[in-house]
């Protein structure tokens, strides 16, 4: 049974941009949940990101959702690492806000 992490992240970039970092990033905020480069499969459906990676032997699925003022995570983490969830929910929020922050 899976256990849904949702990070809701507020932004100022607008949809565009955000999608834009997003992508160029996703990469790194994936290793935050353990998984590795070669591990990672993502694909865009409009403004929407579906991903799924594997993290010790467990298979992780989730989306990632861009509005205009906004960013939604939800990531749904299986079987053991669902005790970790709210770690994970700390480290999406953190280096999900450092990813939207204006710079």
């Amino acid at each position: 049974m899976s256990n849904p992490v949702t990070v809701t992240i507020p932004h100022q970039l607008g949809r565009a941009e955000a999608r834009r970092r997003i992508d160029e990033g996703f990469g790194d905020l994936s290793r935050h949940l353990g998984g590795s480069a070669g591990a990672l499969d993502k694909r865009w459906e409009g403004d929407r990101l579906n991903f799924s990676l594997t993290s010790l032997g467990q298979s992780i699925t989730g989306h990632v959702a861009v509005a205009d003022a906004v960013v939604t995570v939800e990531v749904l983490l299986p079987g053991f690492l669902a005790m970790i969830a709210g770690k994970v929910k700390g480290t999406l929020q953190k280096e999900g806000q450092l990813l939207l922050t204006r710079k």
